[in-house]
């Protein structure tokens, strides 16, 4: 290999290196500060105002979806219609297996994170942590298992509004973020004036 590639190669692994673990104390601050009220709120839900009920307001793949939109804001996957779309859908999938194979956990795990993952791609809401919203559906606790499809709205679809509406204002704080990202507001813009016309039609 001649050593003009070589150091070519070098100077683009140091740059990405460099760019990757680049601190930005702003970044991880509004970070932090977005994902522990968010958390913090649905916890505190949990814990405090209703520890007495059987409410469930935390599952574990929320944890996973505040990395994506408190952390990779600008991320595809990270946009209110996949955070939304995602969890729903997978929820949707997850508690459909387990009433259908109860007893077949080896089977219906698997199944639910594969059908969901094909589900969120045909939709165009893919979210990671949906694959394990609709884990937790099937392989959760027995009070999460006797929810059945109240899993759905509650914790699924409350929890992940919570999140979203935490985010909506805690990214758009400072100066250099937005949420939702750039292309996902023209992408918004352009679907408002599709259904516009389609009524009007």
């Amino acid at each position: 290999m001649p050593l003009q590639k070589i150091k070519r190669s070098y100077r683009k692994t140091r740059y990405v290196v460099y760019k990757e673990t680049l601190v930005n104390f702003k970044e991880h601050l509004w970070a932090f500060i977005g994902a522990f009220v968010g958390m913090g709120i649905l916890s505190w839900l949990q814990y405090e105002a209703f520890p007495q009920q059987d409410y469930v307001f935390l599952i574990g793949s929320f944890g996973a979806s505040c990395v994506l939109i408190y952390g990779v804001i600008q991320s595809p996957l990270a946009q209110p219609r996949n955070l939304i779309g995602g969890h729903l859908l997978s929820a949707v999938i997850g508690v459909s297996l387990q009433k259908l194979m109860p007893e077949m956990v080896w089977l219906s795990a698997p199944l639910a994170v594969a059908l969901s993952i094909v589900a969120m791609q045909m939709t165009k809401t893919l979210h990671p942590p949906g694959g394990a919203t609709a884990l937790i559906a099937v392989t959760g606790s027995p009070q999460i298992k006797t929810l059945g499809y109240e899993y759905v709205l509650n914790p699924v679809l409350s929890g992940a509004m919570i999140l979203l509406i935490i985010a909506l204002i805690f990214n758009n704080i400072p100066h250099n973020r937005q949420y939702p990202s750039a292309p996902a507001v023209i992408k918004f813009k352009k679907f408002r004036k599709a259904l516009k016309k389609s009524v009007k039609v």
